[in-house]
């Protein structure tokens, strides 16, 4: 019997997409299922002649080349941890099993050391694209043994997106949950972005007056300059998609958006690494707002502004010019969580590649993240992506159109948590006082935490006296 160069397990979408995506590719795929039904359901509805499909964990074990490959595309959480316990019986020293999963990065740092004791290699995979993405090419972020990735990097280079340049958009991330990590911080700034859309969807609407038609252009001119994305691109499809009953399909869509967890994961990561990604938190806490049942109470009792249409060029320019400056500040956010992280667990993570691989085939893909590709390229060592000149240089040309966008929102009663995020994200960069010092000496007033001086080295504790009966 021929040996296969590589398993999955998993034959739901995602994993059933990526096995046809490798054999399409002229590799030799083993396919196994927890439950048989979905594995025998794929090879009948979608047969392939490098496809073959296994329904005992041993015989599909043996079915493969050694250093062995299996690639888990299953549900996050306990089944990854039962699906290497019933592995690592069958396997050999050196073997190679592979996450694909969106698998919580300090989860993947425990299975990778537990992995290591037992000699075998475990690789954290970030994949992003979607059914699509999986079928015709996935951004792929891989973290795991860097001796040991050559092994895998043929298959997953092959099957990955590429770039406009013709670069594969997969790249060795870093050690254990490295790459598990990049992808979280990814669905972090993805969430950031659909929440600026939206707002910006919400000005146009509400504040322009605009019909989805007229929406649907706006966007859809929007994606032939700097904006140009997938996500931009889907919005304009979105608001131009009439329902079968009358209308657009968007006004009948219930507003509150799900979440899965990847981007609270980002938030809680930042608070605890101490850096400031508040887009990337005020775009989680929006969605968790939209799902409050007493917003339809809110909306009897909590008075606000009647709205004033504000239509013309100058206006849909203006929140065009805000949209790409938030932009920038979301991508800022989530890469100084990167540097931090990469610092903090030793990954020394490559910046710009990371920016390169999210060119085609994932979610956040644009144009913009050519741009992000070359700051890093031309400094490694960039603190702040907005520190870039030609970022530095945007950011200072759409300030006033940003701030104009926020005042107007903030008037006419709109919320837009990101947009106001952006702007006092740089507001607070910018400015030489922020009130800190205040929050020093009261911190210092009610529990003796200290302070520096401005006019002297040194930590102080000053003896604070009452002078006004509390």
């Amino acid at each position: 019997m021929d040996l296969h160069d590589i398993g999955v397990v998993g034959m739901a979408v995602m994993g059933s997409n990526l096995a046809l995506n490798m054999a399409d590719h002229g590799f030799t795929v083993s396919v196994y299922n927890y439950t048989p039904d979905l594995t025998e359901k794929f090879v009948k509805e979608r047969p392939h002649d490098h496809i073959t499909a296994y329904y005992g964990l041993q015989d599909f074990v043996s079915s493969l080349k050694r250093p062995r490959k299996i690639m888990f595309m299953i549900m996050a959480g306990k089944p990854v941890d039962s699906m290497i316990d019933q592995l690592i019986p069958l396997l050999d020293q050196g073997d190679i099993l592979i996450d694909g999963g969106n698998s919580y990065f300090g989860d993947t740092r425990r299975r990778y050391e537990y992995c290591r004791k037992q000699g075998i290699h475990f690789y954290g995979m970030g994949i992003s694209g979607g059914e699509t993405g999986a079928r015709r090419g996935p951004s792929i972020m891989p973290g795991g043994n860097k001796d040991t990735y050559s092994e895998i990097q043929p298959i997953y280079e092959a099957i990955a997106a590429k770039a406009s340049d013709g670069k594969p958009c997969c790249t060795y991330i870093g050690s254990d949950g490295a790459g598990h990590y990049v992808k979280m911080v990814h669905n972090g700034i993805e969430y950031a972005d659909m929440q600026l859309i939206a707002e910006s969807y919400l000005l146009l609407k509400t504040v322009g007056g605009y019909t989805n038609s007229e929406i649907a252009n706006i966007f859809h001119q929007w994606n032939q300059g700097e904006l140009h994305s997938f996500l931009i691109g889907i919005a304009a499809d979105i608001f131009a998609e009439d329902d079968e009953t009358g209308g657009q399909v968007i006004d009948k869509i219930v507003d509150a958006a799900g979440q899965k967890g990847t981007g609270r994961w980002t938030s809680i990561e930042a608070l605890r690494q101490g850096v400031d990604i508040s887009m990337i938190t005020a775009a989680c806490n929006a969605r968790v707002m939209s799902n409050l049942s007493q917003r339809h109470m809110a909306e009897t009792v909590i008075s606000g502004p009647e709205h004033k249409l504000v239509k013309g060029e100058k206006f849909i320019e203006a929140v065009r010019r805000s949209l790409y400056t938030g932009k920038i500040v979301a991508y800022a956010q989530g890469f100084s969580l990167y540097r931090s992280a990469s610092e903090t667990y030793h990954w020394d993570l490559d910046y710009g590649r990371i920016a390169s691989i999210f060119r085609a085939g994932c979610i956040i893909q644009a144009e913009f993240l050519n741009k992000i590709t070359k700051a890093y390229e031309k400094n490694p060592d960039l603190e702040n992506l907005i520190f870039d000149q030609f970022f530095l240089d945007k950011i200072n040309a759409n300030e006033e159109s940003l701030r104009q966008i926020v005042c107007l929102a903030v008037q006419e009663g709109i919320p837009i948590p990101a947009f106001a995020n952006a702007m006092e994200y740089l507001d607070a960069y910018r400015s030489p006082r922020v009130g800190a010092n205040l929050i020093q000496a009261l911190r210092d007033y009610f529990g003796a935490h200290t302070y520096q001086r401005t006019d002297r080295e040194g930590t102080f504790h000053h003896q604070w006296h009452e002078h006004y009966e509390k």
